[in-house]
């Protein structure tokens, strides 16, 4: 996340040319940082500005989907073939036990 700077010492130069004391403008100066800590922290809370994603984590999440997308492409090829071999195996037992009952039915065997 981005963090906003805050120049005390110019903050603190500014006070005491318009007329604040040292103590005054660092006092004052104490007061304007534990305010905007404050104002920050609520939003984090409030908006759960920890959580967001920035572009880096969308770019690292979109990696990881596609090697995950490749990697099942893969899978299904290698589920595809072994699909087919059992398919054409299992036809060509079938054919086998089908040629076998004709020629014994036929009493060629």
């Amino acid at each position: 996340m981005t963090t906003v700077t805050f120049d005390t010492h110019d903050f603190v130069k500014r006070l005491k040319g318009v007329g604040f004391s040292e103590e005054q403008a660092k006092v004052l100066t104490d007061l304007q940082k534990t305010i905007v800590s404050n104002i920050l922290e609520q939003a984090r809370h409030d908006y759960k500005l920890d959580d967001l994603a920035t572009k880096r984590d969308l770019k690292e999440l979109e990696l990881k989907i596609e090697l995950v997308k490749s990697e099942l492409k893969r899978e299904i090829a290698e589920t595809k073939a072994d699909l087919i071999r059992w398919v054409v195996g299992v036809g060509l037992l079938h054919i086998t036990i089908i040629a076998g009952l004709l020629f014994r039915l036929t009493g060629k065997v």
